[in-house]
């Protein structure tokens, strides 16, 4: 039995750790060539030395328009097609109160969280439209859902990739394009280490040193990993989803559904009455 991706050519960006990793990892898999756009040259060239010829590397920063052409250019150069664009790459970005936001490192935030989306829209489309399919996905997030997730910029940029998906796919679909994001909950990466300031080895510890933590705050009492955003990008990649565009996808344990136990729980409700009760005895 053949992979679900077999004979699809893919391309990940942010596709070194973290979600990114975990989705090459499965693409390989199931069959599918797979092309690395990062920044991260060092674990990138010890992917293309591990995981053979179904895989190449492409030093790709990606607020870099120049850089992204390139990526796509490498990837029909190397395989001939390109089958699915997952624009993954990301950072926290700026931080702090909306008052006291950096300009220049709001703008940078921009440039990488949502400018080079519409980049790998602008540079996918093409030889998609020439082959008359495609799958470009887009990594959104929980915070451009709802408010008090993440930082102000990063939100704003991850609900602009799920609206930039929705009014895409109205022009892309007559080329039997579809355009789709993922909405990412509490996964256990680096970006909260990020968050942190710290380092990218220490940020991978601490990551795992959340896990407990996250395992509280949704309903599925575990913390979420890449491989559950893989699958969800895997779904949206394969021909099982070819009557699905315009979306996106929540994979997050429940954590916007609402809090991890039911409201009478979250007020010790029982312990409520009876001191209620006895106040009011009194």
């Amino acid at each position: 039995m053949s992979g679900r991706l077999e004979g699809k050519i893919a391309i990940i960006t942010g596709g070194t750790s973290g979600i990114g990793r975990g989705t090459v990892e499965l693409f390989l898999k199931e069959g599918a060539k797979v092309v690395v756009g990062d920044v991260q040259d060092h674990k990138g060239e010890a992917m293309a030395r591990e995981l053979g010829a179904s895989f190449s590397y492409c030093r790709t920063n990606v607020a870099e328009e120049a850089d992204i052409k390139a990526l796509v250019d490498h990837c029909l150069s190397k395989f001939g097609r390109l089958d699915v664009m997952f624009n993954n790459a990301g950072f926290v970005g700026a931080t702090g109160y909306i008052d006291e936001l950096d300009v220049a490192a709001f703008d940078e935030t921009i440039a990488v969280l949502l400018r080079a989306v519409f980049l790998g829209y602008k540079y996918a489309v093409p030889p998609m439209k020439e082959q008359k399919s495609g799958s470009i996905i887009s990594t959104s997030s929980v915070a451009g859902l709802q408010a008090g997730m993440a930082p102000h910029t990063y939100s704003v940029c991850k609900a602009g990739v799920r609206h930039l998906a929705r009014v895409a796919s109205i022009e892309l679909a007559p080329y039997n394009i579809r355009s789709n994001a993922i909405c990412p909950g509490g996964i256990m990466t680096s970006i909260f280490g990020g968050l942190a300031g710290m380092g990218t080895q220490v940020a991978d510890q601490f990551a795992v040193f959340l896990q407990s933590r996250l395992a509280k705050v949704q309903p599925i009492a575990r913390a979420g990993v890449p491989a559950d955003i893989a699958e969800a990008a895997l779904y949206l990649a394969s021909d099982a989803s070819t009557f699905i565009t315009g979306q996106d996808i929540t994979v997050d344990g429940g954590l916007t559904a609402g809090p991890p136990t039911n409201l009478a729980e979250l007020l010790d409700l029982e312990n409520a009455v009876a001191e209620f009760m006895a106040e009011n005895r009194a």
